[in-house]
C-alpha cells in the first residue's frame, strides 16, 4: 500500500505533516516529534506503517494508546491536547497520534524544546531537531507580545460559591476510567483544576468557569445556548418549540443534544440480515454530536454578543456558533481532511478527556462520512461576519407518481389510509408512564418505581420519555432546577392508554 493511500484511508488530509513509524513503544522517539509538531504547525504520527507505506501493525494497540497518552502528558510542558487513537486498516491495527498546533509556545519534552524543520510532503520531508537559542528567544518574545487568549484570563467567579463540584467529580471519574490523563490528587478540586490548566493562583480562568461554573451565564451571557424548532422552512414563522440552556458546558451539551433528537423525526428501515425494524434519527446521531462538540469547543467565547444557536426546520438542521474559521481552515478542503486548529485548547482538552471529542481534527470527516452512509445530502459549512453555520439536510422526498389510467379501464379506487404511527416505547418507559399522575419530581418518580440508582433511572426511564415527547418538564427553561417536575404530554397519555405499539 502506498503512503498516500494510508493518508486517505485515515482522513489525514492533503498537505498535512505526517510521520510514519513502525513502532510507538519508545517514548523517547515519539516525544520529540510530538513536541516539534506542537511548536510548529501540528501534524500526525502514524504507528504501524513503515516509510514505504507497508502496514506492519501494532500489537496490544488499545493498551499502548492509553499508556502513550499518559506518558506524553507527564513528559510535555506545558500540557497540551494530544490524541492517540486506534484504527483498523486492511486487517492491521494502527495508532494515530494527532497533534494540533500548540497555543502556548514554547513546548518542551523532558525539558528539551524541539521544532520541525523542512517542508512537509517533499522528497526530503520534515525532520525533528532541538531548537537553538535564537529560535527559543523568538518564541518567548512572540508569546510576550501576543494578547492572552480569553479562556486563560481570570474569571470573577468565586472558587467556593460559584463552582459546580459535581462537574469536577464527573470529570475526574471520566478521566480515570479512560486512563488518558494523570492527576496529582484526584480528591483535591483545586489541584484537579490546576492540572487541567483551568485554575491558577487559587482563581478560576474563564475556560474553567465555562466548564465548571455553576452558572457561568451570570458572568458571561454569551455562554447561553438557544434552540428552536420551526414549523416551516422560514425562521420568521411560528416556532413549534424553543428552549434556552445555561450551566456548565457538558450538561448543556447533553441537554441540547437531547433537544435535537427529541425534535427531529425518526426513520425506520429493515436490514437484509435482520427481520426487526431499525429506528434511527433522521440525521446520524454521531454526526450531530460531533457537530455540537465542534461548536462548543471552537466558538469564540470572547464575543459578548455571540453564542450557539440551534434551528430545526422540516428540511434541515442548523448549528451556528460565533467566531470565524481559524486561519488556515478552508471549507473547500474539508472533504480531504484537515488538522484541528484549536481556538480554545484548554476547553477542548477537557471535552476530549471527558470522551466527547474522539477525533480532534477529523470530526469533520466523520460528519461527512456518517451523512453519506445514511444517504443524506452532503452537510455544508458556511461563514459570515458573525459566525459559522453547519447545516444538515434532510433527504429529498421524491413524490409518488400515479400512472395515468384510461377511462375505459378505470378501476374503483379505495383511498389508502395511513395509520397514525405510535412511537415504539420500551417497557421501562411504559412503566413510568403508568405511575405518572399530575406533576411529579424525579425523586417522586423513583420512589413510585422503587428505583434507587438515579443514573439508571435517568438513562433508561426519564431521558427516553423526554426524547419521544411522552413526558415534558414543568420548567423547560431551567432543566436542572430543584423545583423541576415532570408530567405527561398528550402523546404520553395516548401511549399509556393504548399500551405499547
Amino acid at each position: 500500500m502506498k503512503v498516500e493511500a494510508v493518508r486517505k484511508l485515515l482522513s489525514l488530509g492533503e498537505g498535512q505533516s505526517v510521520e510514519f513509524k513502525s513502532d510507538c513503544q519508545e517514548i523517547g522517539v515519539i516525544g520529540p516529534t510530538v513536541c516539534g509538531f506542537l511548536n510548529t504547525s501540528g501534524g500526525y504520527i502514524v504507528c504501524g506503517v513503515d516509510e514505504r507505506g507497508e502496514l506492519t501493525g501494532i500489537d496490544s494497540a488499545a493498551g499502548l494508546a492509553k499508556d502513550l497518552e499518559v506518558r506524553l502528558q507527564r513528559s510535555l510542558s506545558p500540557g497540551a491536547l494530544v490524541s492517540v487513537q486506534v484504527h483498523e486498516v486492511e486487517g492491521r491495527t494502527l495508532l494515530v497520534v494527532e497533534v494540533p498546533a500548540g497555543k502556548d509556545l514554547p513546548y518542551a519534552f523532558e525539558n528539551v524544546i524541539y521544532i520541525r524543520t523542512g517542508e512537509a510532503n517533499t522528497r526530503t520531508g520534515q525532520t525533528t531537531q532541538k531548537a537553538d537559542v535564537e529560535t527559543i528567544r523568538d518564541m518567548v518574545l512572540r508569546k510576550q507580545v501576543e494578547p492572552e487568549r480569553w479562556e486563560r484570563r481570570f474569571s470573577s467567579a468565586d472558587m467556593n460559591a460559584d463552582l459546580n463540584f459535581n462537574e469536577v467529580r464527573s470529570t475526574v471519574k471520566a478521566v480515570v476510567e479512560s486512563g488518558r490523563f494523570p492527576f496529582r490528587d484526584g480528591d483535591n478540586p483545586i489541584m484537579i483544576l490546576e492540572d487541567l490548566s483551568v485554575s491558577k493562583y487559587g482563581r478560576l480562568t474563564n475556560g474553567g468557569d465555562v466548564l465548571f461554573g455553576a452558572n457561568p451565564t451570570i458572568r458571561y451571557p454569551q455562554t447561553r445556548v438557544r434552540a428552536a424548532v420551526f414549523r416551516t422552512d422560514r425562521a420568521g414563522d411560528t416556532y413549534h418549540d424553543m428552549k434556552s440552556y445555561e450551566g456548565p458546558l457538558v450538561p448543556v451539551l447533553e441537554d441540547v443534544y437531547a433537544f435535537i433528537l427529541r425534535n427531529t423525526p425518526t426513520t425506520s428501515r429493515f436490514r437484509t440480515t435482520d427481520l426487526k425494524r431499525q429506528d434511527e434519527p433522521l440525521y446520524p446521531s454521531n454526526a450531530i454530536r460531533e457537530g455540537l462538540v465542534n461548536a462548543f469547543a471552537h466558538r469564540d467565547y470572547s464575543d459578548f454578543s455571540g453564542g450557539i444557536i440551534i434551528h430545526i426546520y422540516p428540511d434541515r438542521l442548523e448549528i451556528w456558533n460565533s467566531g470565524r474559521f481559524p486561519e488556515g481552515v478552508i471549507p473547500s478542503r474539508f472533504k480531504a481532511g484537515t488538522l484541528s486548529v484549536l481556538r480554545n485548547p484548554d476547553i477542548a482538552h477537557v471535552i476530549y478527556l471527558r470522551g466527547y471529542m474522539e477525533k480532534v481534527g477529523r470530526g469533520i470527516a466523520l460528519i461527512q462520512k456518517a451523512c453519506a452512509e445514511r444517504g443524506l445530502p452532503p452537510p455544508q459549512w458556511s461563514e459570515d461576519d458573525r459566525g459559522v453555520t453547519l447545516t444538515f439536510f434532510a433527504p429529498e422526498v421524491t413524490p409518488e407518481v400515479t400512472p395515468e389510467v384510461t377511462p375505459e379501464v378505470t378501476p374503483e379506487v379505495t383511498p389508502e389510509v395511513t395509520p397514525e404511527v405510535t412511537p415504539e416505547v420500551t417497557p421501562e418507559v411504559l412503566r413510568m408512564l403508568s405511575v405518572l399522575e399530575g406533576d411529579l419530581s424525579r425523586q417522586d418518580l423513583q420512589n413510585l418505581l422503587d428505583l434507587k440508582d438515579r443514573e439508571h433511572f435517568r438513562q433508561a426511564y426519564l431521558q427516553p420519555a423526554l426524547r419521544e415527547g411522552l413526558v415534558e418538564m414543568t420548567l423547560p427553561d431551567r432543566p436542572r432546577s430543584s423545583k423541576q417536575r415532570y408530567r405527561l404530554t398528550g402523546k404520553g397519555r395516548s401511549v399509556r392508554g393504548g399500551g405499547r405499539s
